[in-house]
């Protein structure tokens, strides 16, 4: 019965609605990465972030060149270089946290020291941030919702989060013109005593040469 009405209500909804529902039903909440670790050497990956977002990120080695055992060190940290996450000879984990300032956080990986072998080390990376690391199984339990009442909770949540990437982009837009107006003044009056000091020059050498040639009575 609960799957009829829901079918029922959907056919009810403007088509624009129900393409925008599909696509978020279908469409991938997160990317996943792949690093190719080498045996000596660093590989990070960074995200532009804005504060008071959600991070969650799993991490596991998937594959060895050589086919050792091979395990990895982690560290993430913040714009301001602060530590977030550090964790060593590990083949998999998770770091999670809640940004408190704007920028972009980086997350290193390396090879441990410790592990046999020479060759790369291969690391799959599922990076969250925002509405994608929201834990909508939770959300569903709790609110008690259903079908398509769950992907208009989870629309809402997408559009609550452009909303507020519109609203950082348009902070990061103010600052920027904000920097360029202060740095053309800035160029604006070094110009101008830039003009001044050639001027000023200038004059001082043409009554400097006119007092020369008056003393050799040359005019």
């Amino acid at each position: 019965m609960i799957k009829d009405s829901n079918v029922q209500m959907a056919m009810t909804f403007p088509p624009l609605l129900v393409v925008l529902l599909l696509a978020l039903s279908t469409g991938p909440l997160c990317d996943a990465i792949w690093l190719n670790i080498p045996k000596t050497g660093t590989k990070c990956v960074s995200e532009e972030i804005h504060s008071n977002v959600v991070v969650l990120a799993d991490y596991v080695v998937v594959s060895v060149e050589d086919g050792q055992t091979a395990a990895i060190a982690v560290k993430v940290t913040s714009p301001y270089g602060n530590n977030l996450h550090h964790s060593e000879n590990v083949t998999y984990g998770r770091f999670a946290f809640t940004t408190e300032e704007a920028g972009n956080y980086l997350a290193c990986f390396w090879s441990d020291n410790r592990t046999r072998g020479s060759g790369e080390v291969v690391v799959n990376i599922d990076w969250k941030t925002g509405i994608a690391a929201k834990d909508w199984e939770s959300v569903a339990r709790k609110e008690k919702l259903q079908g398509v009442e769950l992907e208009l909770r989870k629309l809402e949540g997408a559009v609550e989060a452009i909303h507020e990437n519109l609203l950082y982009l348009k902070s990061r837009e103010a600052e920027m013109r904000s920097t360029s107006e202060t740095t053309n003044a800035r160029v604006a009056w070094f110009s101008i005593m830039s003009l001044g000091i050639c001027i000023v020059v200038s004059g001082l050498q043409v009554w400097y040469l006119k007092r020369f040639f008056q003393k050799k009575k040359l005019i």
